[in-house]
């Protein structure tokens, strides 16, 4: 039972300190996305794109073999983004963020349910599935119609791919920089529903390990850091949330 997990409360006590101290940094992953309903790419294509390898198509190697294809595929995720609500966890941390003096939300989705729960501080390390830019160059395209089965052009002749960060690819250039000096300018460092495996976002915790920074691992499964960290909470970020915060504000 939630409640009785060991530290769950020891948590709560480093979050309400943080937030009147030296902050607190969040780093989410796809695992708070899916309790809303969006796929991770961990998770079996089904229906129209059965058989099909997420990685390949999100990859500028995909785009240029078959870029109506990789196209196609994106509008189908944006029209599941659009359709999706933010759910408990992404409220809890944006209510998080409102008790801290200092907040820094780092995460890996594209998604940008965080923005609508009402976080306000964020980095986001790959991209926004909701924006486009030119293959060739990264021009901006101000607005794209949704439902079109081939990529259109850019002002530069240059198809329109997603602005997210595709496998093979390197993060905006600022990113990281940012994502380290927030994750060492903490004294908690929360990571929530991360599988721990894609870097480089996965160094952020080991980096506050490294400078006696606490973690706190929020997960429904153990993943590489989970022996590491300070506490591991087993349970889903929208369930484990809300009640860790609703602590933080009885303190």
């Amino acid at each position: 039972m939630l409640p009785g997990q060991k530290g769950i409360k020891e948590v709560a006590v480093w979050l309400a300190s943080a937030c009147s101290s030296r902050g607190i940094a969040v780093l989410t992953g796809a695992g708070v996305s899916s309790e809303s309903g969006i796929p991770t790419f961990r998770d079996k294509l089904t229906g129209l794109w059965e058989g099909y390898d997420p990685a390949k198509l999100a990859s500028p190697q995909g785009f240029v073999a078959n870029p109506n294809l990789v196209w196609q595929w994106y509008d189908w995720r944006r029209g599941i983004v659009e359709a999706a609500s933010p759910n408990p966890g992404h409220l809890a941390l944006a209510r998080l963020e409102q008790l801290s003096q200092h907040f820094t939300l780092i995460t890996q989705n594209v998604d940008r349910l965080h923005h609508r729960a009402g976080s306000k501080n964020i980095i986001e390390l790959h991209g926004n599935i909701l924006n486009y830019s030119c293959f060739s160059k990264r021009h901006p395209a101000n607005f794209v119609a949704p439902g079109l089965t081939e990529p259109p052009l850019c002002h530069c002749g240059s198809p329109l791919r997603p602005d997210v960060v595709w496998f093979g690819e390197s993060l905006p250039a600022s990113a990281m920089p940012l994502a380290t000096d927030a994750v060492l300018s903490s004294s908690v460092l929360m990571v929530v529903g991360t599988s721990g495996l894609v870097q480089p976002a996965a160094s952020l915790p080991y980096i506050a390990l490294e400078s006696g920074i606490k973690v706190v691992e929020i997960n429904p499964v153990r993943t590489p850091i989970s022996d590491q960290v300070d506490v591991f909470i087993e349970g889903p970020s929208g369930g484990v949330l809300p009640y860790v915060v609703s602590l933080v504000e009885e303190l």
